[in-house]
């Protein structure tokens, strides 16, 4: 068998690791991992996508991840990869948040019988003493490799409170905490958290003397420099009912052509094998290829029925398949007696696609909005069901609600 780190490196997982060759020697046997994971929307979106694999992965090959539930460094709020403060979240709305973030985690990862694990940061960070913590944890940070760190940088011209200098010191404590509790060795994560990755394994180290390793993968842009996961709507929700499984199924078949086989390797299970055969395929070859990719990321996120469904649905509505899209469809439903009484298109369409009413107006107006296939024109009223696309690749089915 392969060591796993050739098998990671092969699919674009590895960009920085703090030693390899100890990694590699890890590996060889069992090893306890985490990744975390701060709980500051009730679902996960389509950036959390790779970490949440690579967890799979190192699960696949016998062994233990720990997801980490960031319900305590939620309270801080991680300064990296941002220009501003956070919005301060109260402990109410983490705790709201908590709950569906642990459900769609136990759809990626095997938590039976001690497979994996599942953790709450706020279980230990809310619980420390103060004055302790920066008597037996502070003093081995130092002040002026903090602020080399890129994640404090690029913070200090626009500003950087007291609270979130802090994020780094308890970051690494998780780390602490789980290597003393549970034999963790490594920690993964994105490029943005590599400085705080690193100072929780130096910590162990000067603690402990016990080994500690950092792997990071690099935070993805697609072939035209957007943000992975994000769409005109918003983010890409791992959540049926934020992101349907039909949109989300859209927006991986709408992958720029470059993208195709660096998202199979890292979005998908397939083998290698297949994976470069799809890569190689080009011209009208490609749709096939980014078929497989839409169908196995939705299967591993909404299963593999919904992910028939949206397939099918977008078969029908965009290659001539015949009928049966209305069932996969997102659907928007309004009152029969609003609809009876006839809808302004703009209205209906911002509404409809979650757009504002002047964004409608100004799409309908250039003919970009279309009632069963037909462009709607400005003024137009609506006062039936029907299938409602906004462009080329948005659809919603209007339905009447009693």
């Amino acid at each position: 068998m392969p060591n796993l780190f050739d098998t990671l490196r092969e699919r674009g997982f590895v960009y920085q690791v703090s030693d390899e060759d100890a990694l590699r020697h890890l590996l060889d046997q069992p090893i306890t991992l985490y990744c975390g994971f701060d709980p500051t929307a009730p679902s996960f979106h389509a950036g959390h996508l790779m970490g949440i694999m690579l967890l799979a992965w190192f699960q696949r090959a016998g062994h233990r991840p720990i997801a980490l539930m960031g319900g305590g460094t939620a309270l801080v709020g991680d300064p990296s990869g941002t220009t501003t403060v956070r919005r301060v979240l109260p402990r109410e709305e983490i705790d709201a948040n908590l709950p569906a973030l642990q459900r769609q985690m136990r759809q990626f990862l095997d938590f039976s019988e001690g497979r994996a694990l599942m953790a709450n940061n706020a279980d230990w960070l809310t619980k420390l003493n103060y004055i302790e913590f920066l008597r037996d944890i502070g003093r081995h940070f130092s002040v002026n490799q903090m602020l080399a760190a890129e994640a404090y940088k690029t913070r200090l011209e626009a500003g950087l409170n007291f609270v979130e200098f802090n994020y780094m010191l308890v970051q690494a404590y998780d780390f602490l905490h789980l290597s003393r509790e549970y034999g963790c060795v490594l920690q993964t994560g994105g490029s943005d958290q590599w400085s705080n990755i690193l100072a929780g394994a130096d910590l162990i180290r000067r603690e402990d003397q016990r080994p500690a390793l950092a792997l990071v993968h690099e935070l993805l842009t697609t072939a035209s420099g957007a943000k992975m996961g994000k769409t005109e709507g918003g983010a890409l929700w791992l959540d049926a009912e934020r992101t349907s499984p039909f949109d989300f199924y859209q927006y991986w078949i709408n992958t720029e052509d470059p993208d195709v086989p660096r998202f199979l390797r890292l979005f998908t299970f397939l083998p290698m094998e297949q994976i470069d055969e799809l890569a190689r395929l080009e011209g009208a070859g490609l749709r096939t290829a980014k078929e497989v990719l839409a169908f196995e990321v939705t299967a591993i996120v909404h299963g593999r029925e919904a992910s028939q469904k949206a397939q099918d649905a977008a078969r029908a509505l965009f290659g001539g398949g015949g009928g049966g899209a209305a069932a996969a469809v997102p659907s928007f439903d309004v009152e029969s007696a609003r609809l009876e009484a006839g809808i302004a298109v703009h209205e209906l369409f911002a509404d409809a696609f979650g757009r504002s009413r002047r964004e409608a107006r100004e799409i309908i107006q250039a003919g970009g909005c279309y009632f069963e296939g037909e462009a709607v024109k400005p003024g137009q009223m609506i006062a039936r069901e029907g299938m409602l696309r906004w462009g080329q690749k948005h659809h919603r089915m209007l339905r009447a609600r009693l």
